[in-house]
């Protein structure tokens, strides 16, 4: 397991501690909102709705509070922004990429809000397309352990179109085509197994090894990155191995 996969994971727990201050309540009901206004407002009918509410349940969202957003997103209750997706791209230190998606109905301040956090924290914007072909676009699942073995879970989502299962320690890791999320998170529900977490993520094709004083760098960038509001997901192609992410706390 590299060591960027253990550092995505205690990040993974840390969300509950983000969600105190509103800001990833924030993000799960932004996403919500996007997903039943481009797919419709039945779950049953619009997996990506369906994905969106399920995260936002595991992360305390009040009830109240998603079926507003899901409604808001179908047209059934007035007040939703217009929202629009962004993409940038850009380097931290140390040569790392990372791309910033963002959801916004502002683009001219979440534009600023990405090139302020990049150039105070020793990274800059680039041009699109500069490195963006350096990652590919997998569904990913987040699931706890539970007593199951790796062999347990590979079993039960293999004919969904599952890759392969990395052991995050705690949790499994499971990597799928983008198009396969839907069906290997099925395969799952199906076989009684409880996830975290469903997403489409960037994972990089290319890793770029870090030293302790440039990882330290590079979290503080995505920290800064990830505070801004408009900004939904950073993806980087770090990796740091144990010895370092030890040092570096």
């Amino acid at each position: 397991m590299s060591g960027h996969s253990k550092w995505a994971t205690t990040k993974h727990k840390k969300a509950a501690l983000d969600a105190k201050r509103g800001k990833l309540f924030a993000k799960l009901i932004k996403n919500i909102e996007v997903a039943a206004r481009t797919g419709g407002g039945d779950p049953e009918g619009n997996p990506t709705l369906y994905d969106a509410i399920q995260k936002a349940k595991k992360n305390s969202v009040p009830q109240d509070n998603i079926e507003r957003a899901r409604k808001r997103g179908a047209g059934e209750e007035a007040g939703g922004a217009d929202w629009q997706n962004i993409t940038y791209e850009g380097y931290a230190p140390g040569g790392v990429a990372v791309l910033i998606e963002c959801l916004t109905d502002n683009k001219n301040r979440a534009a600023s809000e990405v090139r302020t956090a990049l150039t105070r924290n020793g990274g800059s914007l680039a041009d699109p397309g500069s490195v963006a072909y350096l990652f590919n676009r997998k569904g990913v699942v987040i699931m706890p352990k539970n007593g199951l073995s790796e062999d347990d879970v590979l079993m039960a989502v293999l004919d969904a179109g599952a890759e392969e299962v990395n052991d995050l320690g705690e949790n499994y890791e499971i990597i799928s085509e983008a198009g396969d999320l839907v069906a290997v998170r099925t395969a799952l529900q199906d076989a009684g197994y409880d996830y975290e977490s469903a997403d489409m993520n960037f994972l990089p094709s290319v890793n770029v090894p870090l030293d302790a004083e440039n990882a330290r760098k590079v979290f503080r960038l995505i920290d800064a990155l990830e505070d801004c509001d408009d900004v939904q997901n950073v993806y980087s192609n770090f990796d740091v191995s144990d010895e370092v992410l030890a040092e570096v706390g």
